[in-house]
């Protein structure tokens, strides 16, 4: 080729660099807008957590229950975050520890309030009567598992507030059909008891009241209320006037905090027997024997909501998740498992309600479809750990099953299986509450 000559192709030769530098910086700017468009979406999911709140009672009357229920809240919803969230959101728990108190509880709930949740533990009775008509107002569920008002089943009349597994009406009726069960086993007529009702003197104590009192009227038994004014630490006196003045047959105390040993205690001393004591949910836990004695509270029964142990493949997926962490499992876990289960339940049930929701109304979620979502829940067990629960538009307290555990050794041991009690007689006290408006 002679000099000043060219190939044909030379022109394109020259323009070939910059063509490929373009396509390559095309390409480089198509990798970096999806990596930013990815980062953008993973980021907007980690910013729109769904949000529930607890309160927590971590220093006041009740502080021996709170500080493993709220444990157990915060364990689940770990467990949740871990394996992915509800349908790819992280759950977040916003906690407001109010001491059992109720104007720390109406300031705490602001709170909660602005930060975004979807529903609220809402633990403690007076607590749950002072809020809830904001929580109807302002349309956030409340849930409210073996507490607060009983006439809440009725979720028509009260649809944002969910006594959800046992109310304290389904609770005591359910006693009394356990030792009524008990009693006509030995021979006798129900006209022949006499029973006792030991209560910690505030509103939630008060709450069982108007069932035990239908329900003798209707069986024919004698019932004598013995009050303990809070914080339920001086019993002695009632429980010489159950064993020797009244000489009770059977016993029903519905205590908290510290006051479930204390009653044990003195029980013991005036020498009555304790397999003729039975406990609703409050006073029938692992603390509760260890403040009393395990020795002297053999033979004690409790009702619970919730299953005792750790056997349950919930508790276990907890469990091997602080193991796959290098850490071991806290305490309460085995210590007091009575009320931590409650709590991982109670986180349970806030994150199905918003499973739920999601599932069926999409997204946004917000208050209202959290509330029909708590609404849709059906056959709900938890692995196990709790009965088939089914909570309906009608029904938001999910069936008011509980199960009979008695110590035995140092242990809390199911003696039945899962039942209700009078249920007619729940529901009609529920019914005439709302004819009254009360």
């Amino acid at each position: 080729m002679t000099q000043g000559s060219h190939h044909p192709n030379d022109e394109e030769g020259i323009h070939m660099k910059p063509r490929w530098q373009a396509l390559r910086s095309g390409l480089g700017l198509l990798v970096v807008l999806g990596f930013i468009l990815a980062l953008s979406i993973a980021y907007a999911d980690a910013a729109e957590p769904v949000v529930i709140g607890w309160f927590c009672d971590r220093t006041g009357a009740t502080q021996l229950v709170g500080v493993n229920l709220c444990l157990g809240a915060h364990d689940y919803v770990r467990l949740v975050n871990k394996q992915g969230g509800i349908g790819g959101h992280p759950v977040k728990l916003v906690e407001v520890e109010h001491g059992y108190e109720v104007p720390r509880s109406v300031e705490g709930y602001e709170s909660m309030k602005r930060a975004g949740v979807l529903s609220v533990f809402s633990y403690g009775t007076p607590i749950t009567y002072a809020l809830t008509p904001r929580y109807n107002d302002d349309k956030i569920s409340a849930i409210t598992p073996g507490f607060g008002r009983a006439d809440a089943t009725d979720g028509k009349r009260f649809p944002y507030i969910f006594p959800v597994a046992a109310s304290y009406w389904s609770q005591a009726a359910a006693a009394v059909k356990f030792v009524l069960d008990a009693w006509k086993k030995t021979g006798k007529q129900p006209k022949d008891l006499k029973l006792a009702y030991v209560f910690y003197d505030n509103p939630a104590g008060r709450e069982p009241v108007p069932i035990l009192e239908r329900l003798a009227k209707q069986e024919g038994f004698q019932m004598r209320t013995f009050a303990v004014p809070p914080p339920g630490l001086e019993m002695g006196a009632a429980a010489l006037d159950i064993a020797r003045r009244f000489r009770a047959d059977w016993t029903i105390t519905h205590l908290f905090g510290r006051s479930p040993s204390v009653s044990i205690k003195e029980l013991n001393k005036a020498g009555y027997p304790m397999n003729r004591v039975v406990s609703l949910v409050w006073g029938a836990a692992e603390p509760d024997a260890d403040a009393a004695g395990w020795d002297i509270t053999q033979g004690y029964y409790g009702l619970q909501f919730a299953g005792v142990g750790q056997e349950f493949p919930v508790i276990q997926d907890i469990i091997k998740m602080y193991k796959d962490e290098g850490q071991e499992p806290p305490e309460p876990l085995s210590r007091s498992s009575v009320y931590y289960n409650r709590g991982v339940f109670a986180a349970a049930l806030q994150v199905e309600a918003v499973r739920q929701a999601l599932e069926k109304f999409g997204e946004p979620v917000s208050g209202e479809t959290v509330k029909k979502g708590f609404e849709s829940i059906k056959n709900f067990t938890l692995g196990g750990l709790v009965p088939p629960m089914e909570i309906t538009e009608d029904d938001h307290e999910g069936g008011g099953w509980v199960r009979i555990y008695q110590v035995k050794d140092r242990k809390w041991v199911p003696v039945t299986d899962w039942f209700t009690g009078y249920r007619e007689v729940v529901w009609e006290l529920v019914k005439e509450a709302a004819a009254k408006g009360e």
